[in-house]
């Protein structure tokens, strides 16, 4: 028997995969469980359309993400610190910092997206911004003194 199956079940099927099983195994386990549905011609129409759906939203995301790439490695992040007589940081940069200057650029990134090195000096540096999907920006900051 043909199944779909609706959850992940570990060492037999994930999510929208259509399987053959033992009809036994669907009918009393998988489909009574909630793991599977049979793969009927309706349930098989449904499925196409939804993955369908999720494709175009998937690239809908991607393109959005693109242009949010474009113009966040347009900008140049400035940071004002308070530092030594010789330039060196009180403590260093953190991500939580520079998560904060984006919001206020109008850009929703989070911190745990952001990676970066330790900035304990005044300097301009790159930092990398996973936005998710593989799509990775460098934005320009400019630490300088208060």
């Amino acid at each position: 028997m043909q199944v779909i199956f609706i959850k992940n079940l570990k060492g037999q099927g994930l999510i929208n995969e259509v399987k053959e099983v033992k009809d036994g195994y669907a009918t009393n386990f998988l489909i009574k469980k909630g793991y599977a549905i049979k793969a009927t011609k309706t349930n098989l129409d449904k499925l196409n359309k939804s993955l369908n759906q999720a494709n175009a939203e998937e690239e809908r995301l991607i393109k959005e993400l693109e242009a949010t790439k474009k113009s966040l490695e347009k900008q140049t992040l400035t940071l004002k610190v308070k530092t030594g007589e010789s330039g060196k940081l009180f403590g260093s940069i953190s991500n939580k910092q520079i998560s904060d200057e984006l919001k206020e650029l109008g850009f929703k990134i989070d911190k745990k997206q952001i990676s970066v090195e330790h900035i304990t000096l005044i300097g301009d540096y790159i930092i990398n911004i996973d936005l998710t999907k593989g799509i990775k920006a460098k934005v320009k900051l400019k630490v300088v003194n208060k």
